[in-house]
């Protein structure tokens, strides 16, 4: 979670493996939107000799719809280039990387960026530079100034790509079995007692691909919109990762060798859709399919199964929740369709009745003087379901969603059940903390500084 390991086909192929996407106005620069995608889920800071890294095969992109009709109007297409410097050692590093140009940094990586829009491409960026993972004190001594290096301002834009903290916190321990959210595990079927949120995320680290650009490269109209209820104001997002149609041993070069056209094999937008949603059976189709084709996959959405087992699981607790059968038009507007005009007062991100999966930002919605962690729910218009900020508690959000306290949005009949309002996992990031600028992500855990946490059988 949020699309960590979320489908068995992606759950074997984690350089290629969307686990979070991010969209929002930069509170620092808010003339610009910032995007971001994270890769390579559950990095632990202390696996070498091999780091991770971005693959060399994979075709990154970030996708914006801006037209209303779920098709991705603009592209930012991210290739990468591994160069080993030294091949008769195993080490990542020969000594201290002190500068993300020394030599003693024996697997560097680079990348090039293209915008594609209207069936043109355009060259924005080449060969710039990914910063090495977190080592430790001895080989990366300075890992703020090497990331700093890393951040890469060309011609108006920002970019960076490299390792950062894991930015999303969830109690994945305990949700994953059956269910259960440790601050209310003594109402559960299977009861225990009370427990504080475990943050299953701690520690780890994730690939980020981070641009910021001018919010008039990104409108249909190449303005910036100054009322939030203009519908140029309103711009879709996801992200996604292609690989070759085959790939062949190629025992010459070592390695397997990618041929024939792309093909998706992962994408997201909002965090959970695919984790909680969809149908196992259905999720690595999901993953291939565009979000202009999401109509076969609004029934999950409509009638979502976590809805009908909260009160199985919780008995008595969500009795409102279990006698309503209606179609759930509030989860339909806040993830396939965006919220009208009408629905919260002076705001909407409606991008259309094409259904998508889609992060939906409205871009005339300035940053937050005082950001609220839930977002629009807690009258915060500026976060999610509003794009998504780094520090968006999404799984309370999305978790109080489902439980039925967005119902009322749209059907005004409906009381939701006391609990809606305060069910929670309990956790609270745990990594390293978010950045008030670019990437706004933290530092990256370092592999020597980094504890391995408890285990237990029973």
């Amino acid at each position: 979670m949020s699309s960590h390991r979320e489908a068995p086909e992606t759950s074997m192929d984690p350089v290629a493996d969307n686990t979070d996407v991010y969209a929002f106005v930069s509170p620092d620069r808010p003339d610009t939107v910032t995007l971001i995608a994270n890769f390579i889920p559950f990095q632990k800071p202390d696996g070498g000799p091999n780091f991770y890294e971005f693959g060399e095969d994979v075709l990154y992109q970030i996708h914006v719809s801006n037209r209303g009709t779920a098709e991705s109007d603009i592209t930012y297409r991210f290739r990468f280039r591994t160069q080993v410097r030294n091949d008769r050692t195993f080490l990542y590093n020969t000594g201290p990387i002190t500068d993300i140009h020394d030599s003693t940094w024996n697997r560097p990586q680079r990348y090039t960026v293209h915008r594609v829009s209207n069936g043109h491409s355009s060259l924005l960026a080449e060969d710039l530079l990914c910063p090495p993972c977190n080592i430790g004190p001895r080989s990366t001594p300075d890992i703020e100034k090497l990331a700093s290096q890393a951040t890469h301002r060309v011609r108006g834009r920002v970019f960076y790509a490299g390792q950062r903290a894991e930015g999303f916190h969830v109690d994945i321990g305990s949700i994953f079995d059956l269910g259960t959210l440790r601050p209310f595990e003594s109402l559960h079927l299977i009861p225990s007692a009370d427990a504080v949120g475990v943050d299953g995320t701690k520690t780890y680290n994730v690939h980020s691909i981070a641009i910021q650009v001018p919010i008039t490269e990104l409108t249909r109209h190449g303005r910036r919109p100054t009322d939030p209820m203009h519908g140029d104001a309103v711009i879709g997002v996801w992200a996604s990762a292609s690989r070759r149609k085959s790939r062949i041993l190629d025992p010459h070069a070592g390695r397997s060798m990618g041929h024939g056209p792309w093909q998706q094999v992962s994408r997201l937008a909002n965090p959970l859709f695919n984790e909680v949603l969809i149908p196992m059976a259905e999720k690595d189709e999901w993953n291939m399919t565009a979000p202009r084709h999401e109509a076969r996959f609004a029934t999950y959405v409509n009638h979502p199964e976590l809805a009908r087992l909260l009160p199985v699981l919780y008995p008595g607790v969500f009795p409102h929740l279990a006698a309503y059968s209606m179609a759930r038009a509030d989860l339909h507007a806040i993830l396939l369709t965006g919220i009208p005009a009408g629905v919260v007062p002076g705001f909407q991100n409606y991008t259309g009745a094409v259904e998508a999966d889609m992060l939906r930002l409205n871009v005339a919605v300035p940053p937050s003087m005082k950001p609220n962690d839930l977002g629009l729910v807690a009258g915060d218009a500026a976060g999610f379901p509003n794009g998504r900020r780094v520090a968006d508690d999404t799984t309370t959000v999305e978790l109080r969603a489902i439980a039925g306290l967005t119902i009322p949005l749209v059907d005004p009949s409906y009381t939701p059940d006391a609990a809606a309002s305060g069910i929670t996992d309990g956790t609270k990031n745990q990594n390293p903390p978010y950045l008030s600028s670019f990437p706004y992500l933290g530092l990256p855990n370092g592999g020597y500084q980094t504890k391995p946490g408890t285990s237990a059988v029973s």
